[in-house]
């Protein structure tokens, strides 16, 4: 039997926070860089964090929705994920999860401190190509930032599914970054499988809201993103582009393959005002 994939979702992550590396060149419009960058990171904090939450719910996922306090289905995964600091809870009635985390920050095994609840409510027949499930935060925070916004995930079948993420939010020291999505995950390699290391998908879809600094952008997958399983892939994407627009008409492309060789490295490019940098991209988030 296949995994279930919703726990795959890491994929979705731009895979941490993007670090500029030096360069020889400096832009003459350094207010626009730093909006961009800003923008950038603030989409990529947002996407590992909704990448988290659908892998955490679908591995603690009921094993079978219309019994009450039904087994996780992937119990090994969520401790793997979350650590044994959260306690689980389901209803069959409502089809209700709630994952609580508890009232002071819980360390898990990545490192992510993690405190509050997330409550998933199931619809449709489990792991079946039009099964829902509609994630919710309360009281939520992510080593001390707070997390809000719903995100509706559905399965299309074959191992794809769509992903809506509606009024989210996260607040910081440094301001509040809100925003809107919707994506697209088209399983192209690996459903056959058991294994992950030869699953691949195909990500599309857009992004918009206003980053920590209040300004506004759009970010918009132009050439898909592809990621892959095999060792050495599996923390960021190893093809596609991004274009994210800001309010002040500022433009930047995100480019994963700068090089043309689909790499399994954490090098990308990023290009503003025809200036275009080496960046990596990290996690530590």
């Amino acid at each position: 039997m296949k995994r279930p994939t919703f726990y795959l979702l890491n994929m979705a992550a731009l895979a941490g926070s993007i670090l500029l590396l030096p360069s020889c060149e400096k832009s003459n419009d350094q207010p626009q860089s730093a909006d961009i960058a800003v923008s950038a990171q603030d989409q990529s904090l947002a996407e590992d964090e909704t990448a988290a939450l659908a892998d955490l719910t679908d591995a603690a996922a009921p094993t079978d929705a219309a019994v009450p306090n039904s087994p996780a289905a992937e119990s090994d995964d969520l401790t793997r994920l979350a650590g044994r600091c959260l306690t689980r809870t389901y209803d069959a009635t409502t089809r209700t999860l709630i994952l609580d985390f508890g009232l002071t920050n819980c360390m898990g095994p990545n490192g992510v401190a993690r405190r509050g609840k997330i409550v998933t409510v199931f619809g449709g027949p489990l792991r079946e190509a039009g099964a829902t499930k509609t994630i919710k935060l309360v009281d939520y925070y992510r080593n001390d930032n707070q997390h809000s916004g719903t995100r509706l995930i559905t399965r299309l079948g074959s191992g794809s599914w769509s992903l809506l993420v509606q009024n989210a939010s996260i607040t910081t020291p440094a301001g509040t970054h809100s925003w809107n999505a919707s994506r697209t995950y088209t399983r192209t390699a690996g459903e056959g499988t058991r294994t992950l290391t030869d699953d691949e998908y195909s990500v599309t879809g857009q992004a918009g809201g206003t980053n920590r600094k209040g300004v506004s952008y759009t970010a918009t997958i132009g050439q898909p993103l592809i990621k892959k399983f095999q060792p050495g892939c599996a923390r960021t994407f190893v093809a596609g582009t991004v274009s994210i627009v800001t309010d002040k008409d500022k433009q930047a492309l995100l480019n994963y393959d700068p090089t043309g060789t689909q790499a399994c490295d954490n090098i990308a490019s990023i290009t503003v005002n025809g200036v275009t940098r080496t960046i990596r991209i990290g996690g530590g988030l």
